[in-house]
């Protein structure tokens, strides 16, 4: 199939918005949750795929409203796509337009990463300036001047962004370039483009997040010579072409990070796989420092046991190794019922503490100045109607509603079918009563009368 409507969509943005979580708060979890592929790795390596003249096999692809976004922005230029379950296949021998859709880039900041790959092989891209999340500025500037110094020429006019190689062959060329802020979208538009550049490329200051290391696993199975992922310095030579490949995605560390907290929140015993332990280690020792033991079953299974106390603990968000900005909100949630004053601080975007007074209506005690946020534990939170304003704040919210008494109502859906592979569904199935329900005829009665969600749900 040619159309990206081969790609089974999550919720559609008007039904999510329609749309609304009922939680009735206070029920234990309990039981196995499988963990979904990295949305942050899909989408780029989604985005990879240009840099293909064959066929590309994706596993272990999650199942999300970005993610279909990011396959029509792929359709509509020209790659055919075709999904079964969590296997994509694209087809990417043609590349039709070289202009990406105003409308969908929009829509996913993710969606600009192509500009790399897209200018790599064709020697030409025209790209709206990228939309996505409202968290704070993400300014595509070190993009630009990376492939500035890999010998485009690159203006932006009227919101589109227009780069071209001049020159005979179309090629760009290796060059050395120090990244201001080791920034994930610099380092994989860069890193795609010079797969194919004619030389040596090295990247400074490199992001070293392991959807990075991800991604240019994903480029070495398709033949291209890539040394450094994971690291501050990442060398790539390029290569004339790249070839077909067969490739699974890692699990989503955040994901993962998330329903490890929705464990602890409600002192629950809860099975969690795949994981990568490694990939959650600042988590996990944030976790510990709170009062809860994790442990390992096996390579890729973690165990949450829970705490009797939650203890307040200080949070910096900082680039990877570092605490991930991602995991700021779902944390905060948890710390809203910790015993003592919590800090955290928000170093890596500057507009995304905006839950915290949608925590507040729930019943927490939370003061925010400037970037920082205080925290003071309560006894307990009570439910009340809420607002997802992003997608990880969505997130907190759930988190925060599992363990309020009462029920609470979670708006803003479409946030958080951008980044969780049926989050519902998958507490569901651990014993949350939480269900999703069109606002326009929600029925309070549901929860209120004990009706049970599904007993079994396939994930």
């Amino acid at each position: 199939m040619n159309s990206s409507s081969s790609l089974p969509d999550a919720k559609s943005s008007l039904e999510a918005d329609s749309s609304v979580l009922q939680i009735c708060g206070g029920h234990p979890l309990g039981g196995h949750v499988k963990i979904s592929g990295a949305k942050n790795s899909a989408l780029v390596i989604m985005a990879g795929t240009f840099l293909c003249s064959g066929d590309c096999r994706i596993r272990n692809v999650p199942l999300l409203a970005d993610v279909a976004r990011m396959g029509q922005v792929l359709s509509a230029l020209g790659l055919r796509l075709n999904r079964d379950g969590d296997i994509l296949d694209v087809d990417a021998r043609e590349i039709t337009t070289s202009k990406a859709p105003y409308e969908l880039v929009t829509q996913l900041r993710a969606s600009f990463f192509a500009i790399g790959p897209i200018l790599a092989r064709l020697g030409v891209a025209q790209m709206p300036l990228p939309g996505g999340c409202a968290i704070g500025a993400r300014p595509v500037d070190l993009h630009v001047r990376g492939l500035q110094a890999m010998g485009a020429e690159v203006q932006i006019e009227h919101g589109i962004c227009n780069a071209h190689v001049p020159g005979n062959n179309g090629r760009l060329r290796g060059a050395k370039i120090y990244l201001d802020t080791p920034s994930v979208g610099a380092t994989e538009t860069l890193m795609m483009a010079a797969t194919l550049a004619d030389g040596e490329t090295i990247l400074d200051n490199a992001a070293r997040e392991p959807e990075v290391v991800d991604l240019a696993n994903f480029c070495i199975s398709m033949g291209a010579k890539i040394q450094g992922a994971g690291t501050s310095t990442i060398t790539i030579v390029g290569v004339p072409k790249l070839h077909s490949t067969d490739y699974t995605i890692i699990p989503d560390r955040i994901e993962a990070g998330t329903l490890l907290i929705a464990g602890a929140i409600t002192r629950s015993e809860i099975l969690l796989s795949p994981v990568v332990p490694d990939h959650l280690i600042p988590v996990i020792a944030k976790l510990q420092e709170i009062g809860v033991s994790i442990i390992e079953e096996g390579k890729d299974c973690l165990r949450i046991l829970p705490a009797k106390t939650l203890k307040a603990i200080n949070i910096d968000t900082l680039p990877h190794p570092g605490f991930p900005t991602d995991m700021q909100a779902p944390f905060m949630a948890l710390l809203t019922v910790a015993e003592g004053d919590s800090i955290i601080n928000e170093s890596v975007f500057e507009n995304r503490l905006r839950h915290a007074s949608e925590l507040n209506r729930l019943g927490a005690d939370i003061r925010v100045k400037g970037n920082t946020a205080f925290v003071r534990g309560v006894p307990m939170l009570s439910g009340a109607p809420v607002i997802g304003t992003d997608l990880r704040a969505s997130a907190a919210l759930v988190i925060a509603g599992l363990a309020a008494s009462g029920t609470t109502t979670v708006q803003g859906l479409h946030h958080l079918d951008r980044g969780y592979d049926r989050l519902d569904l998958k507490l569901q199935q651990l014993g949350a009563k939480i269900i999703r329900v069109n606002e326009a005829s929600k029925d309070a009665d549901l929860l209120a009368n004990n009706i049970n969600p599904p007993a079994s749900v396939s994930i």
